[in-house]
């Protein structure tokens, strides 16, 4: 359960940045933020693999470069059900996911060491 809680807090983070750092990408506070972040992941599990499979044959032909394409349109679908989060232009279409992804490995990286250090006590 903790570990739902971390991964979520640390995507609603990694979208704030990312909100920082990409021009097009809009969130309004954090519990939009929050709320964007449980959205993300419910759409990674539920309709990024059927976007990847159905593109798969793309992917190949672009040696993986329309997986981009693919993140761009899975963070696109998650600012259309979240009020106060809004992607806009091709920029941020993506941009937005490549920053997200660093952000949100290093931020998980470093909840995790804090985890680890605290159950050390």
């Amino acid at each position: 359960m903790w570990a739902n809680f971390f991964t979520a807090l640390a995507t609603a983070l990694s979208l704030l940045i990312v909100d920082l750092v990409v021009p097009g990408v809009d969130i309004a506070n954090f519990f939009s933020a929050l709320v964007a972040a449980m959205v993300i992941g419910l759409i990674n599990s539920g309709i990024k693999p059927i976007i990847t499979m159905a593109s798969l044959p793309l992917n190949y032909l672009t040696l993986g470069a329309s997986s981009l394409v693919v993140n761009g349109i899975c963070l696109w679908l998650a600012s259309l059900l979240v009020p106060g989060f809004q992607i806009t232009g091709i920029v941020a279409f993506i941009v937005a996911p490549i920053v997200l992804s660093l952000v949100n490995t290093l931020m998980s990286k470093y909840f995790a060491e804090r985890g680890l250090e605290m159950e050390n006590r």
